[in-house]
């Protein structure tokens, strides 16, 4: 069945038959999901249909969770309209604008804090942690079960960054995103800003979502950070989100390599392998800038 078929199917379904729908188009970006805009009756629609197995890294019933947790914070806008958990596909309200990482990182500082702020300060509680490290740790047998072995840079650099791990276990977790890279804050149109994608959220270090904003390039974490604090930070801070990216580098290097060992660089047409390896190379140079936080 093609994914032009689904969509049909699946927004007949919700909308009810009477209703014409045209898949107009794919949205640009996603290395695990593809996204298409629908125009059903004069309305526009978000349709996403999750990649070939995104069921190992993704909980769709903890993603459901996290969508009516955060309902009354109006982080997301609300756009979410159905989620099937069972199959991951979702239909969203889509709302005309511009994913930061098309735009200047740096020019939102302010208004990405504010929505920071007011996650991680709204005093919720996940049921389910995050819970970083037993996450790479599955991350790392999806690898094995691949067929893949981990190179020996990657167990050096990993096997450091583990030194860290009481210190980095031992601070105060909050609900977070997870995944607050610039492609997931949307500029509306109308001068809003809004967080998506909320398929990781759980509770954890609020660094953890700070430096997830240098994904692309670790400058505009750098930058944020200040800005989120509100202060100077102090080197046992810079310390922790330098140790964070770290680990974010080698949790989608795990990925990237697993996406590569399934067949998704032909189906996004993306090249994971050279995506994993790219993680590898961020995730030395971050440990060695840590390194000069000690």
């Amino acid at each position: 069945m093609t994914h032009e078929t689904i969509v049909r199917e699946r927004m007949a379904a919700f909308l009810g038959p009477a209703v014409p729908i045209r898949v107009l188009d794919r949205l640009k970006g996603g290395r695990s999901n593809s996204n298409y805009l629908v125009d059903a009756g004069g309305r526009l629609y978000a349709f996403r249909i999750p990649g070939k197995n995104t069921d190992v890294f993704v909980d769709r019933t903890i993603e459901a969770k996290t969508l009516h947790l955060i309902a009354p914070l109006q982080i997301d806008g609300n756009l979410t309209l159905h989620l099937d958990v069972n199959t991951g596909y979702k239909i969203s309200a889509f709302v005309p604008g511009l994913p930061l990482s098309q735009t200047d990182p740096a020019a939102h500082y302010a208004a990405v804090s504010a929505i920071l702020h007011r996650l991680h300060g709204a005093g919720i509680h996940g049921d389910t942690d995050y819970a970083p490290f037993h996450r790479l740790e599955k991350y790392e047998a999806l690898v094995v079960r691949s067929g893949l072995v981990h190179a020996a840079d990657y167990r050096d650099i990993r096997d450091r960054l583990l030194a860290f791990r009481p210190l980095l276990e031992g601070i105060q977790t909050v609900f977070c995103h997870n995944d607050a890279q610039t492609s997931n804050y949307i500029k509306k149109d109308d001068g809003g800003l809004i967080l998506v994608d909320w398929e990781f959220g759980g509770n954890n270090d609020p660094l953890y979502d700070v430096a997830c904003y240098g994904n692309d390039d670790f400058r505009f974490a750098e930058g944020l950070l200040p800005v989120y604090l509100g202060r100077t930070p102090e080197r046992s801070v810079w310390l922790r989100l330098c140790l964070w990216r770290t680990f974010q580098c080698l949790q989608w290097h795990n990925v990237a390599l697993v996406k590569a060992a399934t067949g998704l660089s032909q189906e996004l047409h993306l090249d994971f392998q050279a995506v994993a390896a790219g993680f590898l190379t961020k995730a030395n140079a971050m440990f060695a800038l840590a390194s000069t936080w000690r």
